[in-house]
């Protein structure tokens, strides 16, 4: 299970932090993901970290505006995300997958990922 939090409503330029949490299968052995959906679009990567490893993977998009990290005592991912901008805004979901980063952009196309619920983020500007 995974319960992503932390999504709000902020102007052009400001910070949130989104979290992960996740519960019930063996955190260490999976990469959690997070993907974003904006009105009348598909669902696109924004970002992932390999939990046994740390190893992370970014969107075009948002290299050096977003930063991932885990907690692993928490089970927990983060998202911070800094400098938003209006094409920001969307909801933002987490995901997690018995794999690593790579190519996580097609985690949306794959059986065996678990998906969390959305929490939006709002960018006005």
């Amino acid at each position: 299970q995974l319960q992503a939090s932390g999504g709000g409503s902020v102007q052009a330029g400001g910070s949130l932090r989104l979290s992960c949490a996740a519960s019930g299968f063996t955190f260490d052995d999976y990469a959690i993901g997070w993907f974003r959906q904006a009105p009348g679009k598909g669902r696109e990567e924004v970002s992932c970290i390999s939990v046994n490893d740390g190893s992370t993977a970014y969107a075009d998009s948002v290299k050096g505006r977003f930063t991932i990290s885990s907690d692993n005592a928490k089970n927990t991912v983060y998202l911070q995300l800094n400098s938003l901008k209006p094409e920001d805004t969307a909801v933002y979901y987490c995901a997690a997958f018995r794999s690593s980063c790579f190519k996580f952009r097609l985690w949306v196309f794959l059986e065996g990922v678990y998906w969390g619920q959305g929490t939006l983020v709002t960018v006005s500007s």
